[in-house]
C-alpha cells in the first residue's frame, strides 16, 4: 500500500476537548472521525486495527469450539419485556416504533435474541452443549459519552453464549472461555488483570472481569508493591492477601466480562430441550463478552508516548512502513517499490510513504501512527549499500544490506509462523 493512494488524514494537534490519549492519538493518527458525541466513523487504518483484532478473537473463539453467527441489530421489544430488561436497561435502550407500529430497539445487547434463537432450534440433549458467538454493533444512550470510543453510543462487541445441560457443562464451558479469553488478551499485548465481579443487568451468579490498569479506568484494581498480586480492589482492604504488604489502588479499564447465566434468560424465554430423562429441562447458559472496540482504545492508552502510538505486532495496521527520505531520487524509490512487493510476496503488511514531503514530516506521522518497525531508504545509507530500521518500541535502529532486507523478514516472518 501506498500512502499518497491511501486515506490516512493525520493531524499535528490533539482536536478539542479530547482528554484521553487514545482519544486524542486516535483522531490524530486517522484512526477515526468523530459524528457526534459518542459516534464514530473508523477510517481505513482504524479498520484494519478492528481487522486484526477481529482475527485474533476469531481464531482463539473458533479453536475453543465456537460458532460465529450475526444477530440483527433491530430487536423487537416484547422479548425484552418477557425477561423485565425493558425496565432495567431502560436508561441506555434506544427505543422507537416501526411504521407498523410495532415497538423497537436497537440492541444494547444480545441474550434475549441468542434465547429466543436457541428455543427454536435446540430441542434435544443430543444438541448440547453448543457455544454462538458473533461480533456485532451495539447501541446504547450514554448519557455522558467519555473517551472516544471507550464508552459511546454505538460500538463493537465479541458477545458469545453458551447453552449446556446442566451447571456441571456451563462450569466447563466457562472454564474453557476463561482460557480463550487469557489467549486472546495475551496476544493482543495486554497484560490483564482478572477479577471476581458483580454480575448487574445481565444476571447470574458467576462473574469475571477481565481489566487493564489504565488512568481512564472506571474500575479500581489492587496492586501489591512487594509481590506480583493484582486483584480486585476492596474499599478499606489495604493488605496484600499473598504477602501482606501495601497494595495500591490503581485505575482500570474493562476489556471483558463473562457471566454464568445459569437460567435466568433460558427459563424465562422456554429455551427447553428434552432430557435423557424424557422431561423438559431449560438450558444452563453463560455469557461472555469483550469489548472489541474499546480494545484499541485500550492498546493506545497502555502503547503510546509523547510522540503517538506504538502498536503491538500483531495489533498493528500495517507489519512495516518503507519510508524514503527523497522521493525525487529514483534509486530510493526503486528500492521502495522491491521491498514493498517482496516483503508483501511473504506474507507481511506494508505501507510505503511515498508522499513528497520534509524528512520530519514523514518521520512524525511515522511516530503518530506507530507501526513496529520503519525501514528507511536515504541516499547516504544507499551509497553504503545499507537501510535503516527504526523500531518504534525504541530499541537502537538496525542498520541491515540493501540485500539482506528480505531474509530479515523472512527470517522474522518464520519466528512469528513457528
Amino acid at each position: 500500500m501506498y500512502w499518497s493512494n491511501y486515506f490516512i488524514p493525520t493531524l499535528k494537534e490533539a482536536p478539542a476537548g479530547a482528554e484521553a490519549a487514545s482519544h486524542q492519538l486516535s483522531i490524530r493518527a486517522g484512526l477515526v472521525n468523530m459524528l457526534t458525541a459518542g459516534v464514530y466513523s473508523y477510517l481505513p487504518l482504524g479498520l484494519r486495527v478492528l481487522d486484526r483484532i477481529q482475527t485474533i478473537i476469531r481464531e482463539e473463539m473458533n479453536a475453543a469450539g465456537a460458532q460465529e453467527v450475526l444477530l440483527p441489530c433491530l430487536h423487537p421489544l416484547d422479548i425484552w419485556e418477557k425477561t423485565g430488561r425493558v425496565e432495567t436497561m431502560k436508561d441506555v435502550m434506544i427505543r422507537f416504533k416501526d411504521q407498523k407500529g410495532r415497538e423497537m430497539c436497537l440492541g444494547p445487547t444480545h441474550e434475549e435474541i441468542i434465547t429466543h434463537l436457541a428455543q427454536q432450534y435446540v430441542q434435544s440433549y443430543r444438541q448440547l452443549p453448543m457455544t454462538l458467538y458473533q461480533i456485532q454493533t451495539k447501541f446504547r444512550d450514554e448519557l455522558r459519552p467519555r473517551f472516544g470510543i471507550v464508552r459511546a453510543c454505538e460500538f463493537i462487541m465479541k458477545d458469545a453464549y453458551s447453552f449446556d445441560c446442566d451447571t456441571a457443562g456451563l462450569e466447563k464451558n466457562y472454564a474453557v472461555m476463561y482460557q480463550a479469553y487469557q489467549k486472546i488478551f495475551e496476544r493482543c499485548g495486554l497484560d490483564v488483570v482478572i477479577v471476581e465481579a458483580d454480575s448487574g443487568a445481565m444476571g447470574g451468579s458467576v462473574s469475571h472481569e477481565f481489566m487493564v490498569e489504565s488512568r481512564i479506568g472506571e474500575d479500581a484494581v489492587a496492586v501489591c508493591s512487594a509481590c506480583d498480586f493484582r486483584g480486585a480492589f476492596r474499599e478499606g482492604a489495604g493488605a496484600c492477601p499473598k504477602c501482606g504488604k501495601p497494595v495500591e489502588r490503581r485505575a482500570a479499564l474493562e476489556i471483558g466480562h463473562i457471566f454464568q447465566l445459569g437460567t435466568k434468560y433460558s427459563a424465562t424465554l422456554e429455551a427447553c430441550y428434552l432430557g435423557e430423562d424424557g422431561k423438559r429441562h431449560p438450558m444452563v447458559m453463560g455469557c461472555y463478552g469483550i469489548g472489541v472496540s474499546r480494545l484499541i482504545a485500550a492498546l493506545i492508552e497502555t502503547f503510546h508516548d509523547e510522540n503517538g502510538i506504538i502498536w503491538p505486532r500483531e495489533t498493528a495496521p500495517f507489519d512495516v512502513e518503507i519510508l524514503p527520505l527523497s522521493v525525487g531520487d529514483e534509486d530510493s524509490m526503486n528500492w521502495a517499490r522491491r521491498y514493498h512487493d517482496e516483503l508483501q510476496e511473504i506474507g507481511m503488511t506494508v505501507l510505503v510513504d511515498d508522499r513528497d514531503e520534509t524528512a520530519g514530516r514523514k518521520f512524525n506521522d511515522a511516530d503518530l501512527i506507530g507501526l513496529p518497525e520503519c525501514l528507511v531508504i536515504g541516499k547516504r545509507n544507499l551509497v553504503q549499500g545499507q537501510v535503516e530500521l527504526k523500531h518504534r518500541n525504541g530499541e537502537e535502529p538496525t542498520m541491515l544490506a540493501t540485500e539482506e532486507v528480505l531474509a530479515f523478514f523472512r527470517q522474522r516472518v518464520g519466528r512469528d509462523h513457528g
